[in-house]
């Protein structure tokens, strides 16, 4: 009897090579819009992650005697991808360590493309977060337009929360008077969807991504499934909970802010480490959008995007055990 495993998804090399080539394409708008904002020190810093991911990835395989594979994009993409994970103004040193962890220990180790469980690019992520969490949770930079928080200048004297992100704002200077209303004013929820806030260097653009996210549905390189899933369970789960008053939050702020875009378009969708089916595709996005408004709300940190998508990874193969389509007479 035949069995149906989880992985390898991607065999064929020419097919490989489109697909990162068109995820590539896919993230320049948003990559673009984050040297507008942020400036050069944003093409040094993916210059980095994208040269050692792509280092890393050539040294494994000559020590594993494999062939070189480089050429499919892969290493490309995830080295972009964990660059769009970190603030504006950590060292130089950081993507190339994070890129080392996410190409051996998120890819390689596990046998490469397509047998990795995890989505390399938020393996790195984690480590850095681990080890450098003063580096990862505060070299934010102000955007060349916009303010930190995405509170438009003149709007507020709250200086209280002028170096703090939109996220970080809302949990640690929730009792500041008047902050809620302005973190949910149209002013600041349009700041946000444009990108003229705080942020890592990747995310703060949900207009660029949501560019971006569009190319991949028209190209039919992700299935329309996990981020309209994530996105719609973010927004109720949120919606209802401001409702009751859990949250003062509108769910269009939660929606628009963090790396809710980011992660939903181009992280969660990762073929190797997303379920195979439809019916899991559904259960693996809701889990994630659930998870993230819990750390959200109750966790330790403000942001819940990578975690979420990260704890997911490791349920993928149970989701496709279980989701998987009955074999016809039994």
């Amino acid at each position: 009897m035949f069995r149906v495993s989880p992985y390898p998804h991607i065999r064929d090399e020419v097919t490989t090579r489109r697909i990162m080539f068109i995820v590539i394409a896919s993230l320049m708008p948003a990559f673009a819009g984050s040297i507008f904002f942020f400036g050069i020190k944003v093409l040094v810093l993916t210059a980095i992650s994208v040269a050692s991911s792509l280092i890393c990835e050539v040294l494994c395989q000559i020590i594993r005697k494999k062939p070189i594979t480089v050429s499919d994009g892969s290493a490309v993409v995830t080295g972009i991808l964990l660059a769009f994970n970190l603030p504006p103004n950590v060292p130089y040193f950081v993507p190339a360590v994070g890129a080392f962890f996410a190409i051996v220990v998120g890819k390689q180790v596990f046998g490469g493309l397509g047998y990795n469980i995890f989505n390399p690019a938020l393996v790195g992520r984690a480590f850095l977060m681990a080890s450098w969490p003063s580096f990862m949770t505060g070299r934010w930079a102000v955007p060349r337009i916009g303010t930190m928080s995405g509170i438009i200048p003149g709007l507020s004297s709250l200086d209280v929360v002028s170096s703090a992100t939109p996220l970080t704002a809302a949990k640690v200077y929730s009792g500041v008077p008047g902050l809620i209303s302005l973190l949910n004013d149209k002013s600041t929820l349009l700041s946000l969807f444009v990108g003229t806030r705080g942020g890592c260097l990747g995310e703060t653009s949900c207009l660029l991504l949501l560019a971006g996210g569009i190319i991949l549905l028209i190209f039919k390189i992700i299935d329309y499934r996990i981020p309209l899933s994530y996105f719609v369970t973010v927004f109720s789960l949120t919606g209802i909970l401001w409702f009751l008053g859990v949250t003062p939050l509108t769910p269009i702020f939660h929606i628009l802010s963090g790396g809710l875009f980011l992660g939903a378009f181009f992280m969660a969708t990762d073929y190797t480490t997303s379920p195979i089916t439809k019916e899991g595709r559904w259960i693996f996005a809701i889990g994630c959008g659930v998870i993230t408004v819990v750390i959200r709300l109750w966790g330790g940190y403000p942001e819940g995007v990578s975690y979420s998508i990260l704890l997911m990874n490791a349920g993928t193969p149970l989701i496709n055990r279980f989701t998987r389509p009955r074999i016809f007479g039994h």
